[in-house]
């Protein structure tokens, strides 16, 4: 039986405030999402000026990366190549870059998603409120 780590009310506070603080020195009015290995949603933040879809798109990407164990843009870039089929892959709505997993050890703790401007940025949101609890 393995012992893994898991996201608690602290964590997901720390990974949504240093998204919102890579956002922010951006001018980025994105949706930051935080859910569990299970991609249940533990956080949102839809910061001002972020449309209203964004913050379903967030939490969709995040969704996405944990179930999947792997970065959301991982799927876009298959469904790119022609592997088309992953469009009907149950349970997975976010298939766009800007989902991230948070692994602790190798085991899922939970991922982030960001939505609301370019996808490469949505990242970028994304893996600072990761690396903010790196190696928790």
């Amino acid at each position: 039986m393995h012992t893994k780590s898991c996201l608690d009310h602290a964590d997901v506070e720390k990974i949504l405030h240093a998204a919102r603080a890579t956002a922010w020195t951006h001018h980025w009015p994105v949706s930051i999402a935080v859910v569990d290995d299970g991609g249940h949603l533990l956080g949102l933040f839809r910061l001002d000026g972020a449309p209203a879809m964004s913050a379903e798109m967030a939490t969709a990407k995040a969704r996405t990366a944990a179930l999947g164990k792997r970065e959301s843009k991982l799927y876009e870039e298959m469904i790119n190549q022609g592997r088309t089929a992953f469009l009907s892959a149950p349970g997975l709505a976010g298939l766009l870059e800007g989902g991230v997993p948070i692994l602790v050890d190798g085991l899922l703790a939970g991922a982030v998603g960001v939505s609301g401007v370019k996808s490469s940025e949505d990242a970028q949101v994304a893996r600072a409120g990761v690396a903010s609890v790196a190696g928790t």
